[in-house]
């Protein structure tokens, strides 16, 4: 490039680079009629959507708040203590599905997360993208958007999931108000959990309990670990080590105890000692006084009876 070229494109005005042209959203399929076996092929996995599939019709899963996320997040939390504490069942995410065969026709539902008991007659495979059985308990995290997203957790996948066996579903949301937590009935409905004493009582997995009022709290796992309700499950190792320390320091100061209440006897004894050397020295020396006293007084009464003899004599 010639140097008078150079010059002119230097001087040349800028023209800003066009901005980037945003890709087009994926399009939902919402709604759409497909075969059980295209959306299991197409539609199952589909990462822009979620979509659960409702006897031949498309269901896409509603986003719900952030807040009410962080109420699962912490939930979801306090299922993984629990079950590393008490390993008897297995609890599964990432929008893995389960399918219902109902009355009313089948329906493919991906709850936000399930737990699978280890005793389940379908056992969860290493493998497995879909549940092969029924999961033993159900969460799903209400998306309040929409009506049709709160009809669909309340009402809907309610009736569905009783129907099809699934013995405890749980509703979590940000408003105590929407929240709810069944336990299902030998005639195959569900029934509220009835709190004891504030505190929800898992029948699927004995020993998982919660506050409902936790759920909005969310304290952190330090207080968790010392709080009753939670000190069965949420970190029991911490706390065993703590246990352990304690004892251990106890156990310390107590040796530091008798060792320093030894030392004091061994002084006492000592002192005691010196004491009764000391006495036994006064008493010598006492002893010793009296007994010079006792000659001298011999002595002067001979020396006095030697000069009245001396004076009888003359």
């Amino acid at each position: 490039m010639s140097p008078s070229a150079a010059t002119e494109l230097a001087h040349a005005p800028q023209v800003p680079a066009p901005p980037p042209r945003p890709l087009p959203a994926a399009r939902s399929a919402d709604g759409l009629l497909v075969s059980e076996a295209v959306y299991w092929t197409e539609y199952y996995l589909e990462s822009d959507h979620h979509y659960e599939w409702n006897n031949g019709r498309l269901e896409e899963k509603p986003v719900s708040d952030y807040e009410t996320f962080l109420v699962y997040a912490w939930f979801s939390e306090l299922v993984r203590h629990f079950l590393r504490t008490h390993p008897c069942a297995q609890m599964v995410g990432l929008e893995m599905g389960f399918r219902l065969p109902l009355p009313s026709g089948t329906v493919i539902r991906k709850p936000d997360f399930g737990v699978v008991r280890n005793d389940n007659p379908q056992p969860l495979l290493p493998l497995d993208c879909s549940y092969h059985g029924v999961f033993d308990l159900c969460i799903e995290a209400l998306s309040d958007q929409e009506r049709s997203g709160i009809v669909r957790d309340t009402v809907t996948k309610k009736a569905e999931y009783a129907a099809g066996g699934v013995p405890e579903y749980y509703i979590l949301h940000q408003n105590p108000a929407h929240q709810a937590f069944y336990t299902r009935t030998a005639a195959g409905f569900y029934t509220p959990i009835e709190p004891q004493a504030g505190v929800i009582c898992s029948r699927v997995l004995p020993g998982l309990q919660f506050r409902p009022t936790d759920l909005a709290r969310r304290p952190e796992l330090e207080a968790l670990r010392d709080d009753p309700v939670y000190a069965g499950f949420v970190l029991p190792g911490w706390r065993a080590d703590r246990e352990r320390a304690e004892a251990a320091a106890w156990q310390a100061d107590a040796e530091a105890r008798r060792a320093d209440a030894e030392t004091r006897r061994a002084d006492a004894e000592a002192q005691a000692k010196r004491e009764a050397v000391d006495r036994a020295d006064a008493e010598a020396r006492r002893a010793d006084a009296e007994a010079q006293a006792r000659q001298r007084l011999e002595d002067d009464l001979a020396a006095l009876r030697a000069r009245l003899d001396e004076g009888r004599m003359r």
